[in-house]
């Protein structure tokens, strides 16, 4: 691309050519006509000049569409097939070997393309239109229509008036609004304020509309304030247009009280209003206020439930998010759009709502819903999460359009599975076709390496990470290789990692290397691990403390236990989050917790639970793991508080709701598996003859005959 400097150096060039060029024409012509003198035959010369449509031997020109065009000059100045003749058929060709200011006018207006526009501009310049505001005008609306903004600021700040019209500064300003954290619209904006020139352009209210825009995407507030400060003082708060911009504004940096004053003084709301109030509150994580503003809307827009869904979504009410999309299917108004897909799959991927997410998909392939790359992503990880890795393969295999979330997505789906080697698999052949991954990819593909115990094969990816796709090692990277090292029982080598890491480690990272020092047993690590816990946020480390009196308790420490406890009291230390479980029966997904007493037919699962047990117990072997109970409790009292789990609370209820030879249960969970819920699940799936997939915190069991298929690797 040439600069302006060497576009007008070829111009001149070109002009002197034109000039050069047209001596000789006239000088062939004399020629000519001093032959036809002397041989007595002026009119047939004439005659011949005016219908001869062949080459002259001595004319260099080249012909084309019936017009000369030298060739020695580029083409682009004259007419072409792939330039003029794309814009307008004209019957007549020859106006635009010298193009007058209507037939540019013309051409600016057939939507060219940049290539077909620097064209045009050229002829602005050599046929010294420069100074024509219309066509100056026309060339900036063309190029800000193909996104070349350099080309455009350039005219707007050489513009002949003495200064460009409101119309053009609007535009201008729309179009760097537009761009994230660009003040060029601000820019814009301070230099009409400050032009002292006649008819200088006055800013309206699409003028404040774009800019309040703009101001929403910058770091702070302070624009958008000074903005608004303007706003009043030119007497457009009463604007609609400029009323949405600043109520988005306020609700985009979560200044909800401003944005709720605005919102009560407009004397007109349309949707826009109300979907921007929405979309603060549900920012700020008031999902109560969003439901009731929700409710209030006398009007919903497909954006309008896309951002209620996803609020849902991103405030973990994934049951909510589903109920919401199906309040939304009955409204014959909208139809979802692929935010909301792409949410409520992802609701139902949390909670393993199998049904529903295959209920989704079919509605995808009924209503010839575009399979883009987010559609194809949601559902691989639908699929993968909710325990149907095959058809989470079938959806890979058969998208048209694969990115690189797409392949990451099916690699971590292969990993929560256990199936490292297949992960691997996928990630060779995603660098094959020349696609380089990104941080989560490779977190995915560590992960499955950690869930498969492929040692080897997980030091060398770490290693590559930096040699061959030039990505440094992030905390979730190391963090994958601790937890690796972890389960594999090197635990001295992951403590070392762990203290010469380029970044402090966190707390998860110690959390993890703790969890694996309580499996093996390591006490001395333990309490190594505990200080570093220590050290940090005593906020974010309470998990440490709870971690470290489990190993105590499981080696029969109670003393040690005791003063863990006491020392959690002493300092505010508040228990972890309690385990939660989904089971989806019959398209409701049901929720449990440990010991629950709040769901309806809680005295029937009871009696289940007491059921399965014993016959697990009878049938099977079962002998309760109370090893990891962290109080000092009777033997009794500790079988009892791990037989109230709330994975065994759900499998019950999957038990006495579904029949022999029905589908597998399928459980969510939000922690880890217990060992105790482990082996007995193990003992239930080959006594009642079942299949049960259980996801936990870090990956999929799928229990079968007596057996799992994560081999008592987790």
């Amino acid at each position: 691309m040439l600069n302006i400097y060497e576009r007008q150096t070829n111009i001149i060039k070109v002009r002197d050519w034109f000039k050069n060029q047209r001596k000789r024409e006239r000088e062939r012509q004399r020629q000519r006509q001093k032959k036809d003198e002397r041989r007595g035959s002026i009119g047939s010369s004439s005659s011949r000049m005016i219908n001869d449509n062949s080459k002259d031997k001595n004319n260099p020109d080249e012909k084309i569409n019936g017009t000369f065009r030298p060739l020695n000059v580029p083409a682009f100045l004259f007419c072409s097939s792939t330039s003029i003749d794309t814009f307008s058929k004209q019957s007549n060709p020859i106006p635009f070997l010298y193009p007058n200011r209507s037939t540019l006018s013309q051409l600016l207006k057939q939507c060219p393309t940049l290539n077909q526009l620097n064209q045009t501009h050229a002829q602005v310049i050599t046929q010294a239109f420069s100074q024509d505001s219309s066509l100056i005008a026309a060339l900036i609306r063309s190029y800000i229509s193909t996104e070349n903004l350099y080309y455009a600021h350039f005219l707007f700040d050489h513009y002949p008036c003495p200064s460009p019209p409101i119309l053009l500064c609007n535009l201008m300003i729309r179009a760097y609004s537009k761009i994230p954290s660009s003040r060029e619209s601000l820019h814009l904006f301070h230099r009409m304020l400050v032009l002292n020139a006649p008819k200088a352009a006055v800013p309206d209210n699409y003028t404040f509309t774009f800019v309040i825009t703009s101001c929403s995407h910058q770091n702070l507030t302070v624009y958008g304030e000074n903005i608004h400060g303007q706003v009043i003082k030119s007497g457009f708060e009463s604007d609609i247009f400029v009323g949405n911009s600043l109520v988005n504004m306020y609700s985009v940096f979560v200044k909800m009280d401003e944005s709720q004053k605005l919102f009560d003084e407009m004397l007109h709301r349309d949707v826009f209003t109300w979907t921007s109030l929405l979309g603060g509150y549900i920012k700020l994580g008031e999902m109560g206020t969003a439901g009731e503003l929700f409710s209030k809307m006398p009007e919903r827009n497909d954006v309008s439930w896309a951002v209620m869904i996803a609020g849902y979504v991103s405030g973990g009410r994934y049951t909510a998010a589903l109920s919401c999309f199906h309040d939304m299917l009955c409204d014959d108004k909208v139809k979802p759009n692929e935010t909301v897909l792409v949410c409520v799959l992802s609701a139902c991927a949390h909670i393993g709502a199998l049904d529903q997410g295959k209920w989704i998909h079919a509605y995808i392939d009924r209503t010839r819903f575009r399979k883009s790359s987010n559609i194809s992503t949601a559902l691989i990880d639908m699929y993968a999460k909710c325990g149907r890795i095959s058809c989470a393969t079938q959806v890979f295999n058969a998208a048209s359009d694969r990115n690189v979330l797409t392949w990451t997505s099916m690699i971590t789906g292969l990993s929560i599975h256990g199936l490292g080697k297949d992960a691997l698999k996928v990630f060779s052949q995603m660098v094959d076709e020349g696609l380089k991954p990104n941080n989560v990819t490779l977190v995915g593909v560590l992960n499955g390496c950690s869930h498969s115990g492929l040692v080897d094969e997980a030091l060398l990816t770490f290693q590559n990470l930096e040699n061959l796709w030039g990505i440094s090692p992030t905390i979730e990277h190391y963090g994958c290789l601790i937890d690796l090292l972890g389960r594999a029982g090197r635990l001295e080598q992951a403590f070392e990692i762990a203290k010469h890491m380029p970044m402090k480690p966190d707390v998860v990272l110690w959390r993890a290397l703790l969890s694996a020092c309580r499996v093996h047993g390591d006490v001395g690590l333990g309490e190594q691990i505990t200080d570093h816990i220590a050290q940090l946020d005593h906020i974010s480390n309470n998990g440490g403390h709870v971690l470290l009196s489990n190993l105590y308790a499981s080696l029969g420490q109670w003393e040690s236990v005791a003063g863990v406890r006491k020392l959690m009291s002493e300092r505010g230390k508040k228990e972890t989050s309690p385990g939660f479980s989904w089971i989806e029966v019959n398209g409701i997904v049901h929720e449990f917790r440990i010991d629950d007493q709040l769901h309806p037919q809680i005295v029937e699962i009871h009696s289940k639970l007491r059921e399965m047990l014993r016959r697990a117990a009878i049938e099977g072997g079962y002998v309760a793991n109370v090893k990891k109970v962290s109080f000092d409790l009777l033997e009794e009292d500790k079988e009892q508080a791990v037989s109230w789990h709330s994975e065994k609370l759900a499998i019950a209820f999957g038990l006495m709701r579904t029949e022999a030879g029905s589908p597998p249960i399928r459980i969510v969970k939000n922690l880890r598996t217990c060992e105790d819920c482990h082996s007995a699940i193990k003992v239930i799936s080959r006594v009642y003859g079942r299949e049960i997939i259980v996801r936990d915190r870090s990956r999929f069991h799928t229990f079968k005959e007596g057996s799992c298929s994560c081999k008592d690797y987790w």
